[in-house]
């Protein structure tokens, strides 16, 4: 059976869902974008995506034609349609068709697309002996040029630090922002931990601010470890005693190697342990969780 995409109402064969070549989206990566997960049916977090989303289509003026309930209605109708349970939605907003200029007032009427699927980032094994990252050359987007908190249809500066990734052999790639803090992953949230402390970057670093971030420093106050955010230093990773990075689609991945440096020794530290069992048994138990 064919995957069944949401596209404004309508749900329609992966093979047959298509954009017009005129859409901004495509054009110039005019339009935002959530990644959420479900669980056993359930899915996580997703007013916390869904205010994201709208925050980001309120911030670059793309008024999104459908109330949040109703994406979240269209979301559960299209994971059933599709059988699916545990599953990854990508929610997509374009500006929509327009010319071939950039004004954004030629997109008349923007387009939704749910897409329900299963998502895969790294295989079993790295999740018990962790992944290898290098540092990224490309500085991550001046908040005043587009700010990173505004989750784009333009990924570039992103996939740049992936392409680095991927030439030195690794898993992924640390950005650094203006000021050579500690930003973000290429899709990622990065945190460190050091003498029993929990550290991950502010907002102000230029960071996305992460849904499974949040979780991950709720679910740490709750066992009772000391969870800050501060600005952090390249030194700050590689004098860390565990790192670990989150995201929707990777959950909580243990780091074990910095630009060829062993971070702690060298396999996944017990703190990133006790937090991600804490996340899976949270994501799976979680009566708090959309039905």
């Amino acid at each position: 059976m064919s995957l069944k995409i949401w596209i404004d109402g309508n749900l329609i064969d992966k093979e047959n869902a298509t954009v017009s070549v005129y859409d901004h989206g495509l054009l110039y990566g005019d339009g935002v974008f959530e990644g959420i997960r479900a669980y056993g049916g359930r899915i996580f977090e997703n007013k916390q995506h869904l205010d994201r989303l709208y925050n980001s289509a309120k911030a670059i003026k793309l008024a999104i034609p459908y109330t949040p309930q109703q994406v979240e209605e269209a979301m559960i109708s299209t994971m059933k349609i599709n059988h699916l349970s545990d599953c990854y939605f990508r929610v997509i907003v374009t500006r929509g068709p327009g010319d071939l200029g950039i004004d954004p007032r030629k997109s008349k009427k923007p387009v939704t697309i749910i897409i329900a699927d299963q998502v895969g980032v790294y295989p079993k094994e790295l999740y018990e002996n962790g992944i290898s990252v290098i540092s990224s050359s490309y500085v991550r987007q001046h908040p005043n040029a587009c700010s990173p908190r505004v989750k784009s249809l333009n990924y570039l500066n992103n996939i740049v630090g992936k392409m680095e990734a991927n030439d030195a052999g690794v898993q992924d790639a640390v950005m650094y922002n203006h000021e050579g803090n500690v930003s973000e992953m290429t899709a990622a949230n990065v945190f460190v931990v050091r003498e029993g402390v929990v550290m991950t970057p502010t907002t102000s670093c230029g960071i996305l601010e992460g849904v499974t971030r949040n979780t991950i420093i709720k679910l740490g106050v709750k066992l009772s470890l000391p969870v800050i955010e501060k600005r952090l230093q390249r030194i700050d990773l590689y004098i860390s005693d565990e790192m670990f990075v989150t995201g929707t689609g990777a959950e909580v991945v243990p780091v074990t190697k910095v630009d060829g440096r062993v971070i702690g020794s060298g396999v996944c530290g017990p703190i990133t342990e006790k937090l991600m069992d804490a996340f899976h048994a949270h994501v799976r138990d979680d009566r708090s969780l959309l039905v």
